[in-house]
């Protein structure tokens, strides 16, 4: 049922007509008498707490911030920015919020957050999971573990699943399944005329293909619907090495993945512990290189297949069997927001050059401010062919805007970022990036980009962007709605 069939569409659209004749913040506060929510304006109380991104680095400013506690006040809070020329930026978690902060980006934009809309749905016979907009994936974890279910979750309990899927969704588990937006069977949203929306591979079938893959500039999501998987164990966990085997390490770790089957997704990663009180004494304050890896097979296949890393005698060893829900831990990202600054990019091959390129900006001897930098294995269902065989083979609707990767290895480097850290930051994550240019893929992965981009950067010339474009145009003419990377830029 049309979540917003009993809204009195008509009266709210008939008071907005006298919207000229009121100053903005008489109009906001109309709108805020029909909220079921919460509105909030610069000078306001709670403002400084509504605008908050995950990273709390990024100073969000925008000319009001709506927490929504309904799809209804989704639907109002469009109609309302549209009748006073302004811009829409939904929000949920806020993670990778840094290029719409840039610049001016909100100044004349509602700042719509989504993060108290946690509902999820699971139908086990189905396999299938609905979540709202604010559902992270600790929620989803949660919901489905009963049932012996695992979806492809992001590597943290608070990344939100819809900006996470939106953007494509590079999983633990990925490898084998590809990229979680190819497994979205129905998206709920509100696009920029007010208007509720499901679609599917039947129902609006472009507006469908562009937000697996496309990113948040179609519309408001207000639910997703995704497949889930019988996965009861997998092999996972981690093998620590003093950071002055980086490079030896490494490059074990990249022929490794020359040869290992798609039941293997794993990452290379150097990561620089801070003195935390927080932290237990082995990790606190060290520094190691260390492979993490998710086998999707028995003990014994996983420690056949392992062997080769093994055999270099890691410091601590904790890959083990265990239930997906533990997949959460692996990456050991930080439990809360942080300030902090990141970047990554795609590579298209990872010979010992880029190896050695990497270890030189980041490895031992390295002057950097990075706490982390990491290279995650790609292929196998994350390659565009791929992705259209598993679609094929699982009865899955075609691939979106962005069915696979066209690489093989994702690179990304993040560091804290506070006044006094910050430049440092920045400086060890451009050498990062510009000593491994040479390897860099035709195009990017939306969701590991935290800065302003091209379309072209993300979609390449193969007619995709063009037709994203076209569909944003059709639904958005105006440009109400405002995503981190807009297709039109």
């Amino acid at each position: 049922m049309n979540p917003l069939a009993s809204e009195t569409v008509a009266a709210e659209t008939a008071a907005a007509t006298t919207v000229p004749a009121m100053s903005l913040r008489e109009s906001f506060a109309i709108l805020a008498d029909r909220l079921d929510g919460r509105l909030s304006l610069p000078g306001d109380p709670g403002y400084d707490g509504d605008r908050l991104a995950w990273n709390l680095a990024v100073d969000q400013r925008p000319a009001a911030v709506v927490v929504a506690a309904s799809v209804a006040d989704v639907a109002r809070t469009v109609r309302a920015a549209r009748e006073l020329g302004l811009a829409v930026a939904p929000q949920a978690t806020g993670h990778n919020a840094g290029p719409l902060a840039e610049g001016h980006g909100l100044a004349d934009a509602i700042l719509l957050r989504t993060h108290e809309l946690r509902a999820v749905e699971v139908r086990p016979t189905q396999r299938i999971a609905r979540v709202e907009p604010g559902v992270v994936w600790g929620d989803v974890v949660a919901a489905t573990a009963p049932h012996g279910l695992a979806a492809l979750a992001g590597s943290s309990h608070d990344v939100g699943v819809v900006g996470y899927t939106l953007g494509g969704g590079v999983s633990f588990l990925g490898r084998a399944h590809g990229l979680a937006a190819n497994h979205v069977t129905a998206v709920e949203l509100v696009t920029a005329d007010g208007e509720f929306r499901r679609v599917d591979a039947q129902h609006d079938p472009e507006l469908f293909w562009a937000v697996r893959g496309g990113g948040g500039d179609f519309g408001v999501v207000t639910a997703l619907e995704f497949g889930l998987f019988e996965i009861d164990q997998v092999v996972a966990g981690a093998l620590f090495f003093p950071i002055e085997r980086t490079e030896e390490v490494l490059q074990a770790w990249g022929e490794w993945t020359r040869s290992v089957p798609d039941t293997v997704t794993s990452v290379g990663r150097v990561l620089r512990f801070p003195p935390m009180p927080e932290l237990p004494p082995f990790l606190s304050g060290q520094s190691f290189v260390l492979v993490e890896a998710v086998i999707q097979d028995s003990p014994e296949r996983a420690d056949a297949l392992l062997a080769p890393l093994r055999a270099l005698g890691p410091a601590m060893d904790s890959v083990h069997p265990q239930a997906p829900a533990e997949l959460l831990q692996l990456h050991m990202d930080p439990p809360g927001p942080t300030p902090g600054h990141g970047d990554g990019m795609m590579l298209a091959d990872l010979p010992a050059d880029a190896i050695r390129a990497f270890v030189a900006a980041v490895g031992p001897d390295a002057e950097t401010a990075l706490l982390s930098a990491e290279i995650r294995h790609l292929g196998g269902a994350f390659a565009p062919s791929a992705a259209l065989e598993v679609a094929a083979d699982r009865g899955l609707p075609i691939p979106g805007a962005v069915g696979g990767l066209e690489a093989d290895y994702l690179v990304y480097g993040v560091g804290i970022s506070v006044p006094e850290t910050h430049e440092a930051v920045v400086a060890s994550l451009g050498r990062l990036l510009s000593r491994i240019e040479p390897w860099r893929a035709p195009v990017e992965y939306l969701n590991f980009v935290e800065r302003q981009s091209t379309g072209s950067r993300f979609f390449g010339d193969d007619g995709r962007l063009a037709r994203l474009r076209a569909i944003k145009h059709a639904v958005d003419p105006a440009g109400v709605i405002r995503s981190n990377h807009p297709v039109g830029r």
